[in-house]
């Protein structure tokens, strides 16, 4: 996904949500981080997760999945699309709220997209362990845009994740 399809994914789903604040928990949360282009591994996205602070029903991510969400007619006119999820959706180190990296700009007028801190959206993808999401991580990590002592301290931040899964990220992050 493009920076400016970012945009109108979040300029739109605030003005949806009647909200000027946003959070940002998948791949495309990288665009707070960086300027210019995205690696080709952040692009190829189709989708922006979308969260509301404090849906702990799912009630605005549902509004998110129905009017601009897969499948959509939004989705099938632009090419990309909003997923509405919750806070819940990712496993994160603790304090992550704190920092969390501002996004605004002029194309998504009066809203604010909190998006996860680099190492915390790694940490998150790498806990997901899907292929395309580990696919990310290395490209990551290739770009610099991480780095392993910092991944290693937010990865011991986690709480309630099988030991498996932990020492396979452990694994990831590298020597």
């Amino acid at each position: 996904m493009k920076r400016h399809e970012f945009d109108h994914a979040i300029r739109s789903s605030a003005s949806i949500l009647g909200t000027g604040e946003l959070l940002v928990i998948g791949s495309q949360a990288i665009h707070a981080s960086l300027t210019g282009p995205l690696f080709p591994e952040a692009e190829r996205s189709a989708e922006v997760d979308i969260a509301v602070f404090g849906d702990v029903d799912g009630t605005k991510a549902d509004l998110i999945d129905g009017s601009i969400g897969e499948a959509s007619i939004f989705h099938d006119t632009f090419g990309y699309y909003a997923q509405g999820v919750t806070e819940a959706t990712a496993v994160l180190p603790q304090g992550w709220r704190e920092r969390l990296v501002r996004y605004e700009s002029p194309d998504a007028p009066g809203v604010v997209a909190w998006c996860l801190e680099p190492h915390d959206l790694w940490i998150a993808k790498a806990i997901a362990h899907r292929a395309r999401d580990l696919e990310f991580c290395r490209a990551m990590q290739s770009h610099d845009l991480v780095d392993a002592e910092t991944l290693a301290q937010r990865l011991d931040a986690v709480e309630d994740i099988p030991d498996d899964l932990r020492a396979a990220v452990a694994a990831l992050i590298g020597p």
